[in-house]
C-alpha cells in the first residue's frame, strides 16, 4: 500500500513538471510527455478519474503559484492527451467484451446445435433398434408361414393322388368331395400367402422369391386340378 502511495506521489509529481513545462512553452510545446504519463498512469491501473484528480491538483499549484490566467485551455488539452491511453484501454476491453460476448453466443449456439444432433442420434438408435427387433420378429413369423405352406402343398399333392386312385364307381362323388376340399386348400395358402407377402415387405429378398414360387406352383396345381375334375365329369 505505501509503494503504491509512493508511486501515485512521484506520478503526481512527474505530472506537474511536464505540465508545467508545457504550459511555458506554449504553442511549441509538444504532447508526447502528456501521452508518456498516460501509459504510466495505465501501468499504475489508475482510472480517468485519478488521474482527472492529479491533473486538477497540478494546475491549482500551477495557478497559485504563477497567477497567470488562460492557462485552462491549454492545460485541457495536456490532460486530455494524458488521458488517451486510458480510454484507448477502455476501448480495448468493450471491445474484447464484445469479443468474449460473440465467442459466448457462438458457442451456445454450438452446444444447442449439439444438443440437437444427440437427441435426434439418440431417435435413430431407437429407431433402428425397433426396426431390428422388428425384422427379427417378422422373419421367425415369415418362416413358420412359408413352412406351413410347403406343408399345405405337400396335403394338395395326396389329395391329388387320392382323385387319380379313386375307384371308379366313387368317381364323381369323391371328385366333388375332393374338389370342395381342394378349393378351402387352395384358399388358405393363397390367403397365408399375401399375409406372408405383406409381412415380408422389409424382410430378405430371396424370402420373396420363395413366396413367388409357391404362388405359381399353386396356380399351377388349382389349374390341373380344375382341368382334370372337368375332364372327370363330362366322362
Amino acid at each position: 500500500m505505501q509503494a503504491i502511495k509512493h508511486r501515485l506521489l512521484r506520478l503526481s509529481q512527474r505530472y506537474l513538471s511536464a505540465l508545467r513545462k508545457h504550459l511555458r512553452q506554449g504553442r511549441r510545446a509538444s504532447l508526447q510527455p502528456a501521452r508518456g504519463l498516460g501509459r504510466q498512469a495505465v501501468g499504475l491501473g489508475l482510472e480517468t478519474l485519478d488521474l482527472a484528480r492529479i491533473h486538477e491538483g497540478a494546475l491549482a499549484t500551477l495557478e497559485a503559484s504563477s497567477g497567470r490566467d488562460g492557462i485552462i485551455g491549454r492545460a485541457q488539452i495536456f490532460f486530455t492527451e494524458a488521458i488517451g491511453p486510458i480510454e484507448k484501454t477502455h476501448r480495448a476491453a468493450l471491445e474484447a467484451s464484445a469479443r468474449v460476448e460473440q465467442m459466448n453466443r457462438a458457442l451456445d449456439q454450438r452446444t444447442a446445435d449439439l444438443a440437437a444432433s444427440n437427441q435426434s442420434l439418440k431417435q435413430s438408435i431407437s429407431r433402428r433398434k425397433n426396426v431390428e427387433k422388428a425384422l427379427k420378429k417378422s422373419g421367425g413369423h415369415s418362416k413358420t408361414l412359408l413352412e406351413e405352406s410347403h406343408r399345405l402343398q405337400n396335403h394338395l399333392r395326396q389329395l391329388t393322388r387320392k382323385i387319380l386312385t379313386a375307384q371308379e364307381s366313387k368317381r364323381k362323388r369323391l371328385s366333388n368331395e375332393l374338389q370342395d376340399e381342394i378349393a378351402q386348400t387352395l384358399l388358405g395358402i393363397n390367403v397365408r400367402l399375401l399375409t406372408l407377402r405383406k409381412e415380408a415387405a422389409i424382410n430378405a429378398r430371396s424370402l420373396k422369391k420363395d413366396i413367388a414360387s409357391t404362388q405359381r406352383l399353386v396356380d399351377k396345381a388349382s389349374k390341373t386340378i380344375k382341368r382334370f375334375v372337368h375332364g372327370m365329369e363330362a366322362s
